[in-house]
């Protein structure tokens, strides 16, 4: 400890350096970065024919290692410490005959203008910037000044450094504002006994001639696991670049010695485009009994089911990880703008980046399975891809789901990890005389999924629990029959095309704000107008407000499935303004007396929700609520009057009465689910 100076000003202190090495001794001393690390950047920018001055040598073996493996040999050394240069000159004089130490301040140099053609920094800028103050800061100026001075046209500045935030941006803006090429290497770090877990950079200026009146910048980072440099547009871009590679190195060390108490989440980034490749989550399950062969999996999400509760919640990949019996599960999930050259490309592609995220304990040389379902990753076939001023940009995009089912979904990318609407695919069927295709014959593509829409099935679990509510309609012995129902939010029509093809009376109305929801709807989903079917384009608040004022009481159901646009809010849907107090008085108004009104609330925030709940309750006397099972959605089913009160617990048997008027020859009804289990929990708030 009594080496460490007592303010960083010391730093630049020749009288704390001296004591430093007299009291280090003859052991050599690396700050950070040793040489077989750095050798493979040195080499890009280091030729043998170079004259290379190393500012602040300290009594590094750099220098030493450079000249011995012939990368160069015509090195100038410099320090302000007296002891280590006459220390440095007796280890060097007979062996290295032409290597040079000298006593020297780098802010002050003796060399003639143009003298290098590289000068070498391994720590040094480090040590000389310990604050912003602005003494420290002209200080650094005058070490950039003549490190300028000092070097050729075309020659590079190489400066090692743990890249701090404010170093490194003060380097890149001086030298970029001088019209110099700024390149940033990652290599591994492995510092003086291990204290460092943060990675090492080399910052590469190379000096060009400032050309008057030009304010081009060339600003580039070339990550540790790739040479092909990656350009970004400025020193802040640049910085948070290196600081999001900090803060890898810093969660692998981390979770590298103790385990995750709470689930881990990164992207890993294409290396040409910069894009989300893979996002990675880190779930560990304390439950799981460690042995050679259980400590860690990967596991790859097929392609379009990453938004499935198993695989996009936390609930769910602890489940998964606990069923697959790994200490450490790693799922990964595929991004649709990407390429993959299948399970094997992936694998060949993760295979060392996965392991810097194993877990504390694993054996060496343990081979770490990768793990899938069905042991593929998955189908995804983008359809359509488009833009819209009030949804931003969208994708229409069919994917393969469990088993053979393929589903066209719609993806808001703003909020890629929600599907917005979703519709099952028929399955093809052969024309009239055309034979089966024989076994021997070449099979259909599995990248190409059917494109019929399966108008008979509900995807979403929300959309069964509001179609079963209809069963409040009706009279205690009757069922609904003519219907008048308002659908505010189209999406892909799912909804409002399941209540006018099963409820063969019912007159549906569909009010979407967003024109482009409307051609989606139509051109990808299945859905068009008629008779019964009409879809107004309008502001919901505008349309329902009108209604309330011109003709009221002329709804029997009312049903809202509208998502909000703004993502800071803890409610996702509806937008806030759909459950105000004074609006929802204008919603009663347009239900007719014993109408219903059926509502999608997807809410995280407790409080904001308690605010909604408070607002339905002093508008509608009666309020059912069923909370969706693994997800956030809930459906509130509000009635104008006590009167249509029925007993939760008899609601399942009107639901199965409901769904066996709606089945009738001609129509198909997918077996798979029932309304009654749509409304099971069903609960009077």
């Amino acid at each position: 400890m009594e080496l460490l100076p007592r303010s960083p000003a010391e730093f630049g202190s020749a009288r704390y350096w001296d004591r430093f090495f007299r009291q280090r001794g003859q052991r050599p001393f690396e700050w950070y970065g040793a040489f077989p690390e750095l050798c493979p950047v040195l080499r890009k920018y280091v030729r043998p024919r170079d004259k290379v001055l190393v500012v602040g040598c300290g009594n590094s073996e750099l220098s030493e290692q450079m000249y011995d493996v012939g990368l160069c040999e015509d090195i100038v050394n410099i320090d302000i410490s007296d002891a280590v240069i006459r220390q440095m000159r007796e280890r060097s004089a007979s062996a290295r005959p032409r290597m040079s130490y000298l006593l020297m301040d780098m802010l002050q140099m003796d060399f003639p203008d143009a003298h290098f053609q590289a000068v070498l920094d391994k720590g040094t800028l480090d040590a000389l910037l310990t604050d912003e103050e602005e003494a420290t800061l002209a200080k650094v100026d005058q070490m950039f000044a003549e490190i300028s001075r000092v070097l050729q046209v075309g020659g590079r500045y190489l400066c090692v450094s743990l890249a701090q935030a404010h170093v490194l941006k003060k380097a890149v803006e001086y030298f970029s504002r001088e019209g110099w090429v700024v390149r940033v290497h990652q290599v591994a770090g492995s510092g003086d006994e291990q204290q460092f877990v943060l990675p090492v950079f080399v910052y590469v200026m190379t000096k060009f001639r400032k050309i008057p009146g030009s304010a081009a910048q060339i600003l580039e980072i070339c990550p540790e696991e790739q040479d092909k440099p990656m350009r970004v547009e400025s020193a802040e871009q640049l910085v948070a670049a290196v600081r999001d590679r900090q803060h890898y190195a810093l969660l692998c060390s981390q979770i590298s010695k103790t385990p995750c108490r709470e689930q881990v989440s990164l992207d890993l980034c294409d290396k040409e485009s910069g894009k989300p490749r893979y996002t990675l989550h880190v779930v560990d399950s304390p439950s799981v009994k460690p042995s050679r062969d259980n400590h860690f999996a990967i596991f790859i999400i097929p392609q379009g089911r990453e938004t499935e509760w198993l695989f996009g919640t936390e609930e769910g990949r602890r489940q998964l990880a606990a069923s697959a019996g790994f200490g450490r599960l790693l799922t990964v999930a595929l991004h649709r703008e990407q390429h993959y050259q299948g399970m094997g490309g992936i694998q060949a592609e993760l295979s060392g980046k996965v392991m810097e995220l194993a877990p504390p304990g694993l054996p060496a040389r343990q081979q770490v399975p990768f793990l899938s379902v069905g042991g593929d990753i998955g189908v995804r076939a983008v359809r359509h891809c488009g833009s819209s001023p009030l949804s931003g940009d969208f994708v229409v995009e069919d994917v393969k789901g469990d088993g053979s089912c393929y589903f066209r979904r719609l993806i808001f990318l703003q909020n890629r990890n929600v599907v917005q609407s979703e519709a099952r695919l028929l399955a093809p069927t052969p024309l009239p005389g055309q034979k089966k295709r024989r076994k021997d014959k070449k099979k259909a593509s599995p990248t190409e999924p059917p494109g019929a829409i399966d108008k008979s099935y509900l995807c979403c679990e929300h959309h069964k629990a509001m179609v079963a509510g209809l069963c409040l309609l009706g009279g205690p012995d009757a069922l609904p029959g003519e219907l008048a129902v308002l659908v505010v939010g189209l999406g892909g029509g799912s909804l409002p095309l399941f209540v006018h093809d099963y409820f063969w009376q019912a007159h549906v109305t569909v009010v979407e704000i967003d024109p482009s929801m409307l051609d989606v709807a139509t051109r990808w989903f299945g859905f068009s107008q008629g008779d019964r079917m009409q879809v107004h384009v309008s502001d919901g608040l505008d349309y329902v407000a009108r209604l309330a004022a011109e003709a009221p009481a002329q709804y029997d159901a009312v049903m809202f499935d509208v998502d909000s646009k703004d993502l800071t809010l803890g409610m996702s849907c509806p937008p806030p303004a759909f459950v105000e107090k004074p609006f929802l008085q204008k919603v009663k108004a347009i239900l007719k007396p014993e109408g219903l009104f059926v509502l999608n609330l997807v809410c995280r925030d407790a409080r904001l929700k308690e605010s909604v709940l408070a607002a339905l309750r002093a508008v509608f006397p009666l309020l059912y609520a069923r909370r969706i099972q693994g997800e956030v959605n809930e459906i509130l089913l509000c009635q104008p009057g006590p009167a249509g009160r029925r007993d939760p617990a008899a609601l399942g048997a009107r639901a199965r009465a409901l769904e066996g008027a709606l089945r009738r020859p001609g129509r198909p009804w997918d077996s798979s689910y029932a309304l009654a289990d749509a409304l099971q929990a069903v609960h009077i708030l």
